[in-house]
């Protein structure tokens, strides 16, 4: 299938996110871009379109390659696009600084006692 199709349903069928609505809801709040533009769900998806896609953490730049508007399995999905380079540097980088970074609830032993709380309350007033 090479004709357009609705960037939602692309989306669900490239497994970036796992249901439809999911994915419609990401681009309502403009999370999705599609060659820097802001764009509708209903919005149609044509070969080598340019697809900015913010998930999570994660910020995809994807380049469509095929239309397909069935979810199928993860190596049929990955045939879809391609990742730019930039875009995968960028996120080997966050992922990179991620690494490093503590856990900020490790320092956290459960919930604060009664002096605790007294002691945090001083410190906020």
């Amino acid at each position: 299938m090479n004709e357009e199709i609705r960037i939602d349903k692309w989306l669900w069928a490239a497994r970036f996110f796992k249901t439809r609505s999911l994915a419609t809801h990401a681009v309502d709040l403009g999370r999705i871009l599609q060659n820097q533009q802001r764009i509708k769900p209903a919005h149609g998806v044509k070969l080598g379109d340019l697809i900015e896609i913010q998930h999570a953490e994660q910020v995809w730049e994807v380049e469509v390659l095929r239309n397909l508007d069935v979810r199928g399995s993860a190596s049929v999905a990955q045939t879809m696009y391609r990742e730019t380079q930039a875009s995968a540097e960028k996120r080997a980088l966050v992922i990179e600084k991620r690494k490093f970074q503590p856990e900020p609830s490790a320092a956290l032993a459960g919930r604060p006692t009664k002096r605790q709380r007294r002691q945090l309350d001083f410190t906020r007033s």
